[in-house]
């Protein structure tokens, strides 16, 4: 013989129009369990690695395509017209790709949080930067980035003749030639 109980959630009214109405206790500790479960059974299933691991794990990889598809021959060609006409050009490079973490005069102090981390990068005007005169340096820097947050401009958009052209700002807007 078949049960006809309702669930505990679940009561059926009395009377002609048999209405379902819900068990307050009941209906609640169902939603519970109900969220209990899928939360177990959701995390266990995953397979996934933790978000901060597969973060790192795609950085590193950019970083390594970049630094495969860095050719410095790819400079060799360059020119301007003048050597003002670099300067501005790198001018608008800068402004555009590099001030909001680098900050206005090229100190490093903009302040740019990224991940819930503010990034702080070396101030261009330091003598003892590792690029100071350095323009292939430099050139390559920017290309390829770094997984402590600079992006891997090469890769993401800019050509050889604008990283020409910020590299030449920086080195001569910020006085470290």
């Amino acid at each position: 013989m078949k049960s006809t109980r309702s669930p505990p959630y679940l009561r059926l009214g009395g009377g002609a129009s048999s209405i379902p109405t819900f068990n307050k206790e009941g209906t609640m500790r169902w939603i519970i369990m109900s969220l209990a479960a899928a939360l177990v059974f959701s995390g266990c299933a995953s397979g996934e690695p933790p978000a901060d691991e597969s973060a790192a794990d795609t950085a590193s990889a950019s970083m390594v395509q970049a630094q495969e598809a860095y050719d410095p021959a790819a400079f060799d060609t360059i020119t301007w017209e003048t050597p003002e006409a670099a300067l501005e050009r790198g001018e608008v490079v800068y402004r555009f790709s590099c001030l909001r973490c680098h900050g206005e005069r090229g100190l490093g102090d903009a302040g740019f949080v990224r991940g819930g981390d503010t990034l702080r990068p070396p101030s261009f005007r330091e003598p003892t930067w590792r690029f100071a005169g350095d323009k292939q340096g430099i050139r390559e820097q920017v290309f390829v980035g770094t997984l402590e947050g600079m992006p891997h401009w090469g890769l993401a958009g800019l050509g050889p003749k604008d990283i020409d052209a910020v590299a030449t700002y920086i080195l001569e807007g910020f006085g470290n030639e």
